[in-house]
């Protein structure tokens, strides 16, 4: 068997695989039927619980992303250039274009001078060109939401003394602009200028939701959305949106220290077979260099590649936790 055939059966193979499950994690027609008596009920229900949490839904339903959904479906670009402003950095998309193109054909000619193996080269290329970059992006993204979301809350309670004070929400948006720093402040920034060039509050908070598609700034814009249909105390709410929000991050912290030790497990796990490559082929690079050129012995490394790769996936699943 040549590495075209096998490449093929493993192609093959994984399509199979995610033909089946999708296939079997379709809707559920209980799920479905329950979910349809809960509408009904919610409808014509005289109770306040009810029609609370009817106009609940309505608002959300009302307030999902339309400029940007994370499939991507508009292009793919546009997706890739929306993940970079997610990131905080002036990292533009022509510049991130070009430092993929250039580092993959870097460790491609690499590769190839030192294997003479231009499958390998090709291959080698296209997974650094596109997993590095990609990877560096996704830190700076969960650095950036990290931060986010520790300086979340004291910006709501912030919010929540300006209101007290008598101040009305547009000046407190501000004041959170000034005083917060770090992305908080930065996202309520563009809130504001977007508020001073005409857009109403409920447009510039959606437009900030929709591009930072996170959880916690969407309680936030659904908060202010039923506090305007409903009425009520809205430094009350968010000052219990603020108690949530900590909550759910300590929660949030205490899932990755219980977690902690599978994950460096899985690390070491999957490290262990390059470290031991690694070290095998700087004592006898000879006994090594078969590696590249034998096609049984590619062949064996792609596919011990791939299942190591299922096998982390698998257990990076099996530590990943929603809240």
């Amino acid at each position: 068997m040549n590495i075209a055939q096998f490449l093929v059966m493993s192609i093959g193979i994984m399509a199979v695989l995610v033909l089946g499950y999708a296939a079997m994690s379709g809707p559920s027609p209980g799920k479905e039927s329950a979910r349809r008596l809960q509408a009904v009920r919610f409808r014509h229900s005289e109770n306040a619980v009810d029609k609370v949490e009817a106009q609940y839904r309505k608002a959300v339903a009302a307030r999902k992303p339309r400029t940007y959904r994370p499939a991507g479906s508009n292009s793919r670009l546009e997706a890739l250039e929306m993940r970079l402003h997610k990131t905080g950095r002036n990292w533009t998309l022509s510049q991130y274009l070009y430092f993929s193109g250039g580092l993959g054909l870097v460790v491609m000619l690499l590769v190839f001078l030192k294997t003479h193996a231009p499958l390998l080269a090709l291959g080698a290329g296209v997974f650094v060109g596109g997993g590095v970059p990609h990877f560096f992006v996704g830190k700076a993204i969960s650095r950036r939401v990290d931060k986010f979301v520790t300086r979340f809350p004291d910006a709501l309670e912030l919010l929540v003394r300006g209101l007290r004070s008598g101040l009305p929400i547009s000046e407190t948006l501000s004041l959170v602009a000034a005083e917060v720093p770090g992305p908080v402040g930065e996202e309520f920034k563009l809130v504001t200028d977007r508020i001073k060039v005409g857009r109403t509050m409920e447009q510039a908070l959606q437009d900030t939701a929709d591009r930072l598609d996170m959880p916690e700034f969407s309680f936030f814009c659904i908060t202010l959305a039923i506090q305007r249909e409903t009425g009520g105390n809205l430094a009350e709410t968010l000052a219990n949106l603020a108690d949530v929000l900590r909550k759910r991050a300590q929660m949030k912290l205490k899932i990755r220290a219980m977690s902690s030790e599978s994950k460096a497990s899985a690390y070491i796990v999957g490290a262990l077979p390059f470290i031991v490559f690694g070290l095998i082929y700087w004592v006898n690079p000879v006994y090594m260099a078969k590696f590249w050129v034998d096609p049984r012995l590619i062949v064996a490394g792609i596919g011990g590649f791939i299942w190591l790769g299922i096998g982390a996936f698998i257990m990076g699943q099996m530590v990943n936790f929603e809240i």
